[in-house]
């Protein structure tokens, strides 16, 4: 078996996520058959530094001894149960650990199986808990250049047009505020405080991507203006949802993003890493008041009655046991800061060039804006097949390099990873 019989194949019946299948008329999809640490490798035996953890999943690389061993312990007594009427000892631990882990009110989680549901579920839920109080509210919020998800009511919250467009006649009605990370502070907190007063009393609640908007290019912002918005939805009573599917676990630092903001969220969002990239699974974490709020007998019709069939996978759970673990045991967060410093030290030099226009970073995450392209020049797929050809994998978005490297990556491969990059952009620059 090699790579083209393989390609073709899989041309010949799958339609593959976030592409345009034409492209592969002329650029090859590459079959994986292994995966080892920081490496992903062909059928041909070519192997590929994977700088963006697999779509920011994974943390402590591919294969990973201990939680493969995790796994498959649980295997051998339950794969998976129902898990409405029924639990399990994983699920149990985990949420127990989750709610540690974060800080009070938030008391009790909710399960789900990717990104998208975790903010449904907190979409739907913070809707309903005004519901239950005599109270409609139909209005969401979410700041400009946002990502949430592809399932509809995440994708009514997004403000990617790219994704959203489309779908615009079909979606949830919903308000964009600026974003901190495209105009200044100050004017992005007037903006939300102008949307929270015009709309005062219909909106449910404000959902952020706290410190990095992911799909957004990996644009930021500072903790300040998290701390400022808690006071503002506070001030105008709506709930605050924490989308950390991306830059929870330690991506940008620390644990969770909100810890450098020093506020909690009303609801917590949580996916990608949470198991390390091993299974799908989500969690949504809120306050005792949330919960009470559903609390009733059957008949008075207040019970959330989200559901999907693969909630509190017991393997997932699992996994994401073993990632926790690694965490408390290895010290990862306290050990990833000679990372984030080296990262930062060797990014200084793409500043310099003329076809860059801003290097960016928080934590583990680092993004090279690259400048003076246009769309259909598509500089980002020339990178990514200019670094595939040097073992290194990277996957822009549009002109924007960006770095989210596993947590197993050495010095060396930060710095293989980061020079190949340089060489790429700085001999394009030259042109």
């Amino acid at each position: 078996m090699n790579n083209t019989t393989l390609m073709q194949e899989d041309l010949r019946y799958i339609f593959h996520p976030c592409s345009q299948m034409k492209d592969h008329e002329n650029l090859p999809l590459i079959p994986i058959k292994r995966a080892k640490g920081s490496y992903i490798e062909d059928y041909e035996g070519n192997r590929y530094l994977d700088c963006i953890s697999s779509w920011w999943v994974n943390l402590f690389g591919h294969s990973n001894a201990y939680i493969n061993s995790a796994i498959q312990e649980q295997l051998e007594t339950l794969e998976h149960v129902i898990f409405a009427g029924f639990t399990h000892k994983p699920a149990i631990d985990l949420a127990r650990r989750l709610v540690a882990l974060t800080p009070e009110p938030l008391a009790k989680v909710f399960f789900a199986d990717n990104g998208s549901s975790a903010i449904e579920i907190a979409l739907k839920m913070s809707f309903q808990y005004f519901k239950n109080h005599g109270e409609s509210r139909p209005l969401f919020v979410s700041l400009q250049n946002s990502y949430h998800g592809e399932t509809m009511g995440a994708l009514a919250v997004s403000d990617t047009g790219l994704y959203k467009d489309i779908y615009t006649d079909i979606l949830i009605k919903t308000v964009q505020a600026a974003s901190p990370a495209l105009v200044g502070e100050a004017e992005a907190l007037e903006s939300m405080r102008g949307v929270l007063k015009r709309y005062e009393g219909r909106i449910a609640s404000v959902v952020i991507e706290p410190l990095v908007q992911c799909a957004g290019s990996m644009q930021m912002y500072d903790a300040s203006y998290i701390r400022r918005l808690r006071a503002l939805c506070d001030a105008f009573g709506v709930f605050l949802i924490a989308d950390e599917v991306a830059v929870g676990f330690g991506r940008t630092g620390s644990m969770f993003a909100i810890e450098q903001a020093g506020i909690t969220p009303d609801f917590l969002c949580l996916s990608k890493g949470i198991t390390g990239g091993y299974m799908p699974l989500s969690t949504v974490l809120f306050s005792n008041d949330i919960y009470n709020a559903f609390y009733c007998d059957y008949h008075e019709g207040k019970s959330f009655l989200d559901s999907h069939s693969y909630t509190g996978n017991t393997l997932a759970c699992a996994a994401a046991n073993a990632v926790l673990d690694i965490f408390e045991n290895d010290n990862i967060i306290e050990l990833n800061q000679s990372k984030i410093t080296l990262m930062a030290q060797k990014t200084k030099r793409f500043q310099s060039l003329k076809n860059v226009k801003e290097v960016r970073q928080r934590g583990m995450i680092c993004a090279v804006e690259l400048q003076g392209y246009t769309a259909q020049q598509r500089i980002g797929l020339h990178v990514f097949q200019e670094a595939l050809k040097q073992g290194v994998y990277v996957r822009p978005l549009g002109p924007v390099i960006y770095f989210m490297p596993p947590y197993c990556f050495t010095h060396e491969e930060l710095e293989i990873m980061i020079d190949v990059t340089y060489t790429i952009v700085h001999a394009l620059s030259k042109r």
